[in-house]
């Protein structure tokens, strides 16, 4: 089974799980007790965001090393949102499900940008 070639940033699934985690990080910041301590609410969604925003920018800079060392930012950014989603849960800001379900996510984008590095690093070998 061949895939596509990749002809935007748009066309990375690493991006679109990106864009689907900034999704259900508005949703669950947008209710709540969380969605009214607005310096943490504020530092989760510009984290999440970070995360697709940092994977287009490196993309489009057009070398793979620039690439690479934006997805290295946008796994920063992501390894952010999980800490701040703990935080959220230590203070009972979030449900235990709720934690859960965003935890999962971002570890899945997490583990997705790891793969993106590792084998764009191996091609430079």
């Amino acid at each position: 089974m061949s895939r596509a070639p990749v002809e935007c940033f748009e066309d990375l699934l690493v991006w679109q799980k990106g864009i689907e985690l900034v999704k259900e990080v508005y949703r669950v910041t947008g209710d709540g007790r969380l969605s009214r301590d607005f310096g943490l609410r504020d530092q989760i969604q510009r984290a999440a965001v970070s995360i697709p925003t940092n994977i287009a920018e490196g993309f489009e800079r057009g070398s793979r090393k620039e690439y690479v060392r934006f997805l290295y930012i946008a796994k920063g950014s992501a390894g952010e949102v999980r800490s701040l989603l703990r935080v959220a849960r230590e203070l009972e800001y979030l449900e235990a499900a709720q934690h859960e379900q965003l935890q999962s996510q971002v570890l899945t984008v997490s583990r997705f940008l790891a793969n993106q590095i590792k084998s764009l690093e191996a091609k430079d070998r």
